[in-house]
This record gives structure tokens, C-alpha cells and sequence, in this order.
């Protein structure tokens, strides 16, 4: 062996960097902070060695965390996380397969100076009395989320206040939020995924929190839709006396509905706030039958609604509200949750839906048990990171999709083209900041298909490579380690480059990337959503003229296409084409648009009736 192959001497003075782990060397040390990697908190001894360091290099602990600001309440759980290396086909993927509650943090009503500003003082006690009665420093957290939901986005400190708390609460905690996310999490936190997983049904989520209620629908576990409405338990709040000491626009918007013109100050009675709750609950009860008004989609959808929930198999609460949907809650926090959550129960019992209730998961608990479990993905071991200290950690990196289907034969002029109009639609200039570009990987790791690959992204991007800034892949397939080596032997390529593999990705997400772990050579990363727009079209919610009124008042959405026929046409039975004309209510089992400048009817079998669109 030459003195270039052999381990280098240990020195004390020189800083410690995860070459020195190259040859195996003494993996079970500390660090002093300025290490360039980490180590997984896997502390196990056996006989074996061999074995055990095979183990390790296949199972993961993290330290995770999850920091839920919402309308009402904040709280926050630590979680230690198993994740295991599951090697299938291209990726070598690591999945959660067990979770431990760390601790619970007591549930605290979230402080607000005002109307529009957050107390930031008393919310960061908040989470430093939580770390305490943990017992864990921030440099014991390795993923997380900080996730302001609901009312409490709308805000005017909410973005710094997030930026906050990521900071100190750890180094690979992250800002998230968003009513898709937070539908997504809690889908997940309230154990209604697991249930339609395990049981194979179609199950909606309904997840109702101080200001926002959020739908999710899951089938054999898998997400399928999202949804928020502006109902919630705390857009109100009375003192003793039952003044009005918070009044949130909604909150005065849904008083309005109900008969009553409130403002700040206003002396309410107990009753009227009980009317304002049975509108609200009426209110759900449409959205949940789908049988909302124009003006239930003008003013009280935050997003989209889901146009067709399908035949469900059964129906969950959560959020706190759901705490007294299923009574196990009772206790008044001035506020309209416990008259809204009972109003539910009633309307439950007396069959204004027909699905079945199905027992309760978490429910207060559901969204941060979401964060705290979901938000983080680890990479495979085949990564290719050429300066690990200089490119590790990283946050907040945007996510730009290639969205190219990789055929036999990689073309590199069409994989620059698709890159720089992504670049485009995400409103960026390339070589403007530091961004992760994300693709999907089929087909033969071939060097042929690669090198075109990499041809391809490295002509989409000549102003990052000029600034020699470094260069992000992320990629679901086991190909960083070549993939890597094709641009770092690139003449062109003078930048610092890392790609990682086993991690998928979409557009609009952001991701924080912490230091490698040592022994598994994996990457923790922390995918986030947008946060923080108010712009409509964030939240995915269309245009009011794409949806139509009917003759009750509820409404039915057209998405856009043209009939090229003028007469008649038949709808077969597998077409799932129904009109109920009885209440006038119109229903399509699949989207249905229509941008009709002629006249056709459309003709029915038995127990239906003709009808005319124009």
C-alpha cells in the first residue's frame, strides 16, 4: 500500500472531517460543532461488530420535532424516529417504521398582542419551556417542523416569527404551512391513513381548528385529495362577561350569517353564540354533502373543493374541535369550539350525513403528530457530495422539477429545454440563488443515458456555473454516486456538486438538506410547501366562473372542454354520469366541462329525466 493509501494520522489540532471515517475509524465519538457530518443516534453493542455496523448502516434514529402555531393553540411533540433502508429496484429508499413519543408538550392558547400581530416573546417561552421539560437542546434536534396554521398565517409576523423559531428550535427544523400541507399532515398525524391503509376503505378526514377546517381524503392510505374552509372554533372569543374580545373577519363574517351584527366589545348572550355555532355546523354539513351554495364557495372556501369524494367507507375528526365532535372534551374556552364541536355531534346524530362516523384517532394532537412524523425523507447511501463541509447543511433550497420522462434514449437538447422552462414557470432566474433541481429516474443507469442527462442540465444552466455556484440534484433512483462523478470529471462544471438519490420530490416544494450521518452515509431532508401566499392561486382555488349555480343554489363545476356535437348523446352505465333532478342537485363522477355555444340534450335510461344544456 503507498503512503497515499493509507489512513491519515489522527491530529488533534487539525479539524475533524468525515475523511477520517473513510477506513472505519472510530465511529463512536462526539463532535465539538465543527465536524462536517453527524453521527445517527443508534448507541447499540453486540458480539459482532461486523454485524452491528451492517445494522447501523441500515437503520436510522432521528430526533424529530413538531412546532404547531395555530389559530387557538400551540403545541409542541418530540418524537424519536426508526427509519430503515428498504432496497427495491433503483433506490434504496428509507422508511419510517416506528415512532416513539418523546414528549408531549401541554397544549397553550396561542398569544396575540393584537388583532393582526402574534406575541412573539411569549410564544418563543412557550417553546423553550417545552425543550426544557424535554430535556433536549436544539442540538439535539435533527428534523422537524414548524408549521403556522390557519388564522394564525394571516398574521403580520407570522413569516418572521416561523423564520424564529426554525432557527432556534434546531438546526434541521423548518417553516412549513399551507392548507393543502396542513390537510396532508393531518390525514396522517390523526391515524386516519393508517386506518384506510390497514382497512383498505376511502376515508375523509375532517380536521377542524380554531380558524380553519381542513379535508382530506385518503384511500388504502394513500392521499388523494385536500380541501379548507374558514370554520373554526376560535374566529370568536367572549371574557366572563361574554364580551367580544376577538373578532376575526371571518368570525364576524359567519356572526353576520347567523342573524347577528357583532363587533369588538359587543355583549353576546349564550344562546346567540349557539346559533352562530348551528349555522356553522349546517355550513359543514354542505360542504360535507357537497351541496354547497355560490356563497359557500365565494366566502368560505379557502381552497378548491373536492369535487368528488366518492363512496366513502366512513368519515374522522379531528383537530379541536373534533375533541367534542366525539365528546371527549369538555371543558369551555370562551370561544365557539365547544358549541361548534357539539352542534356537529347533533347534526351526526340525527343523519344529516350518511356516512359512518368512525372512531376517533388523535384529534387535538393530529397536525403537529403529523409534522413531527412525516416531514422528514432520508436519502439513499450512494450519494455523491464533493465538499460535504461546505455544501452541508442547507435550508431552505427551492425544488425545480425536471419534468422530462426519461425514455430508452436521453436526448440532452430536450432535457435543457424542459429545465429551463421549469426554471420559467416557477417565476425564476436561473443562476439567480441556489436551487435543487429534482427528477425522475427510469430505465438502465447506463454511463450512455447519464452522461446525456447530465449534458442536458448542465446546458440548462450556464449562469449558475459561471457564479460556480453549487449545483443541487436530487433524484429518486440509485445513480448520485455516478451521476455525481459525470459532472465533477465535466470541464465546464468548476462548482461544488452534491446529488442525492432515494428522495422524491414535486415542484413548489422547498427542502432543507442537514450533514450526513455517519456510519449510514445518508442525507436527512426536510421537504416543506410554499407558505406564506395569500394569492388564490397558491391555495389552488380556481376561478368563480368555472363553477355553476343550480336551481337550489348548490354548485357544480365545469371544467373546460368543447362537445363538437349537436345532437344527442347516450351515457352508459359505466359512464357514472348521474343527475339527481328531484332537489335539483347535478353531479358528474368524473370532470365533466362544458363550453357549449350550441344547444344538445343528453338522453337517459329509465328513472331519468331529459335535460338541456346550453
Amino acid at each position: 500500500m503507498s503512503n497515499s493509501d493509507q489512513p491519515k494520522t489522527s491530529d488533534t489540532s487539525a479539524r475533524h472531517t468525515i475523511q477520517d471515517h473513510q477506513y472505519g475509524e472510530d465511529y463512536a465519538h462526539t463532535h465539538d460543532g465543527d465536524a462536517d457530518h453527524d453521527h445517527d443516534h443508534d448507541n447499540f453493542t453486540g458480539d459482532d461488530p461486523s454485524q452491528e455496523s451492517l445494522w447501523r448502516q441500515d437503520n436510522v434514529i432521528l430526533h424529530s420535532v413538531g412546532i404547531d402555531v395555530g389559530s387557538s393553540g400551540t403545541q409542541v411533540v418530540f418524537s424519536k424516529i426508526h427509519l430503515r433502508r428498504i432496497a427495491e429496484d433503483l433506490s434504496s429508499r428509507y422508511a419510517v417504521v416506528d415512532r416513539q413519543p418523546l414528549y408531549q408538550s401541554p397544549i397553550s392558547l396561542t398569544p396575540y398582542l393584537n388583532d393582526t400581530t402574534m406575541d412573539a416573546k411569549a410564544l418563543g417561552a412557550i417553546i423553550d419551556r417545552a425543550y426544557q421539560a424535554a430535556g433536549l437542546h436544539p442540538d439535539d434536534v435533527d428534523a422537524g417542523a414548524v408549521i403556522l396554521t390557519g388564522e394564525a398565517l394571516r398574521r403580520e409576523n407570522s413569516e418572521s416569527i416561523a423564520e424564529v423559531l426554525a432557527e432556534q428550535g434546531g438546526e434541521f427544523v423548518c417553516a412549513t404551512a399551507g392548507h393543502h400541507m396542513e390537510s396532508m399532515l393531518a390525514v396522517y398525524g390523526s391515524g386516519a391513513a393508517k386506518r384506510s391503509y390497514d382497512q383498505k376503505h376511502r376515508i375523509l378526514n375532517v380536521d377542524i381548528g380554531g380558524g380553519t377546517t381542513k379535508l382530506g381524503l385518503v384511500q388504502n392510505g394513500e392521499l388523494v385529495a385536500t380541501a379548507a374552509v374558514h370554520l373554526g372554533g376560535r374566529l370568536l372569543v367572549v371574557d366572563e362577561a361574554n364580551v367580544i374580545t376577538r373578532l376575526d373577519p371571518a368570525g364576524q363574517y359567519l356572526a353576520q350569517q347567523a342573524g347577528f351584527d357583532w363587533h369588538l366589545g359587543t355583549k353576546v348572550q349564550r344562546q346567540d353564540l349557539a346559533q352562530v355555532a348551528q349555522w356553522m355546523a349546517q355550513a359543514l354539513i354542505r360542504v360535507l354533502n357537497q351541496t354547497f351554495t355560490k356563497v359557500d364557495l365565494e366566502h368560505l372556501y379557502l381552497t378548491d373543493p373536492i369535487e368528488n369524494f366518492g363512496v366513502l367507507d366512513g368519515i374522522m375528526f379531528s383537530g379541536g374541535v373534533g375533541e367534542y365532535v366525539y365528546q371527549r372534551e369538555v371543558r369551555d374556552f370562551g370561544d365557539l369550539g365547544k358549541l361548534f364541536g357539539q352542534a356537529i355531534r347533533q347534526q351526526l346524530d340525527e343523519d344529516a350525513i350518511s356516512t359512518e362516523l368512525l372512531p376517533a384517532g388523535e384529534c387535538i394532537r393530529a397536525t403537529v403528530l403529523g409534522a413531527s412524523e412525516y416531514s422528514v425523507q432520508l436519502s439513499g447511501n450512494t450519494t455523491f457530495i464533493s465538499e460535504p463541509g461546505l455544501l452541508l447543511p442547507r435550508k431552505n433550497l427551492q425544488v425545480i422539477p425536471l419534468p422530462t420522462v426519461l425514455g430508452e434514449h436521453i436526448d440532452a437538447l430536450g432535457i435543457a429545454k424542459d429545465l429551463k422552462q421549469s426554471f420559467t414557470r416557477h417565476d425564476l432566474q436561473e443562476g439567480a440563488q441556489d436551487v435543487a433541481i429534482s427528477l425522475r429516474w427510469l430505465g438502465a443507469p447506463s454511463y450512455t443515458r447519464l452522461s446525456q442527462l447530465a449534458n442536458g442540465i448542465i446546458n440548462a444552466i450556464p449562469q449558475t456555473l459561471a457564479q460556480k455556484r453549487p449545483l443541487f440534484i436530487v433524484t429518486d433512483g440509485d445513480i448520485a454516486h455516478n451521476l455525481g462523478h459525470i459532472f465533477q470529471e465535466d470541464a465546464r462544471v468548476q462548482s461544488d456538486i452534491l446529488v442525492i438519490d432515494g428522495v422524491t420530490l414535486w415542484g413548489f416544494d422547498f427542502i432543507d438538506l442537514g450533514r450526513i450521518r455517519m456510519p449510514s452515509y445518508t442525507v436527512p431532508v426536510t421537504v416543506k410547501s410554499l407558505v406564506f401566499n395569500e394569492d388564490p392561486h397558491a391555495h389552488g382555488k380556481s376561478d368563480m366562473n368555472d363553477w355553476h349555480e343550480h336551481g337550489d343554489g348548490h354548485m357544480h363545476r365545469h371544467a373546460p372542454h368543447t362537445h363538437s356535437h349537436v345532437e344527442g348523446h347516450e351515457h352508459g352505465q359505466n359512464d357514472h354520469h348521474h343527475h339527481h333532478h328531484g332537489d335539483e342537485h347535478h353531479h358528474h363522477g368524473h370532470e365533466h366541462g362544458h363550453e357549449h355555444d350550441h344547444v344538445h340534450q343528453h338522453e337517459h335510461g329509465p328513472g331519468h329525466d331529459e335535460h338541456t344544456h346550453t
